[in-house]
């Protein structure tokens, strides 16, 4: 054969090999570049919509649970509840800003209400990140679920007042957040510290702080038993203050379509605006003889449907035990709240809830909030 001709077709051979090798490789070697270069910043936008028609069926009991001794107030009403606009800005592969307003609060006098969220968080790695500004800091089961997906008919009674307290809901200071693990259990941790006055204030009212931490051991992955533990101290106008709490969530998922989400928690704290309220003469030098305690259980059961037109419905039963001055002048509420949704879009996109509230007070005072009622309600909502 003609020595040519074989140089050739060697040639022609290694030519169509290195063709093939290089043709191969590109697409890898674009997808890498394309992973590597990212456009910052990247924005997101959410919200959530939420509407009531309620029904007082108490005699003399206002939608709000005042009791009218004069038969006067209103005992039915549609109201918006939430009108949540979020906006999340990716502006570098470890920096995050968030903002998140409710436009219904417009409809209050909305001084220090509207603006929820407003903060940065930097994330150096799993194990540690901070976030700085307005923001919910972590004492308790509810702190961890999103703003948009409640499973019952709100926030539980015991979440307002440790709001109020300064330890829950939105208030403006640092956290350090991150996930570890002890031995072979992993856990998360926020260690927090806020002025605990509340969202949207100018400055805080004094020169103390709130100090808050909360862990959370997952003791079974398969059936995501998670226990929480709370606890903090502080300093209100020179007094010093504190919080505890235990709390243990579990999701059991019995199929792919049946499964049950549990809630338990309870805390203890000092319920130090009931003790500066009081007059300087009459009250005693130890605000811890004002003590706040409160308990909720919240089993939730969901079925995944998945028709056309229907994704689930749930069922969940809340039972609440909040006491806010227990040792001084106890008068325990009890609540229960029955409720049954019916999911539309997947994910809580749009969904309506028919319940019941039932408010039960040791003592029963009139012309007050601290009065028997039960309330039926009607509520729809919207994810976007």
């Amino acid at each position: 054969m003609n020595t040519s001709l074989i140089i050739k077709k060697q040639m022609l051979f290694y030519f169509t090999l290195l063709s093939l090798i290089f043709t191969a490789q590109l697409p890898d070697t674009l997808k890498k570049n394309s992973e590597e270069i990212v456009q910052y910043p990247q924005l997101q936008f959410k919200g959530l919509f939420q509407a009531r028609y309620l029904v007082g069926m108490s005699k003399d009991v206002d939608v709000n649970g005042l009791h009218h001794s004069d038969h006067s107030g209103t005992d039915n009403n549609f109201m918006v509840k939430y009108m949540r606009v979020q906006m999340r800005a990716q502006i570098s592969k470890r920096t995050e800003v968030v903002a998140l307003a409710n436009l219904a609060d417009f409809k209050n006098d909305p001084k220090s209400r509207v603006l929820e969220n407003a903060y940065l968080k930097y994330t150096f790695n799993p194990k540690l990140a901070f976030t700085v500004g307005q923001f919910r800091p972590w004492f308790g089961i509810e702190e961890t679920y999103p703003i948009d997906i409640i499973k019952s008919l709100d926030w539980s009674n015991q979440y307002t007042e440790f709001g109020k307290l300064g330890w829950t809901s939105f208030q403006i200071g640092l956290s350090a957040t991150g996930q570890l693990e002890f031995g072979e259990i992993p856990f998360q941790y926020a260690v927090s510290v806020v002025n605990g006055n509340g969202k949207n204030q100018v400055n805080d009212n004094d020169n103390g702080k709130q100090y808050s931490t909360r862990l959370v051991f997952v003791l079974n992955k398969k059936y995501n038993l998670n226990f929480g533990l709370n606890g903090g101290i502080g300093e209100i106008f020179g007094k010093k203050i504190y919080a505890v709490g235990v709390d243990l969530s579990s999701l059991i998922n019995f199929d792919s379509k049946w499964s049950l989400d549990m809630q338990l928690e309870g805390k203890q704290a000092t319920n130090h605006p009931l003790y500066f309220a009081v007059t300087p003469e009459l009250r005693s030098s130890n605000p811890d003889e004002y003590l706040i305690r409160g308990a909720y259980f919240l089993p939730n059961l969901r079925y995944e449907i998945n028709h056309k037109n229907l994704s689930a419905f749930e069922l969940s039963c809340r039972y609440e035990y909040l006491d806010t001055n227990f040792r001084l002048n106890s008068n325990p509420r009890q609540t229960v709240t029955p409720m049954f949704g019916l999911e539309f879009l997947k994910n809580y996109g749009a969904r309506i809830q028919l319940g019941i509230q039932f408010d039960r007070y040791k003592h029963q005072v009139e012309n007050t909030s601290q009065y028997n009622n039960n309330l039926f309600i009607v509520q729809v909502q919207s994810r976007f």
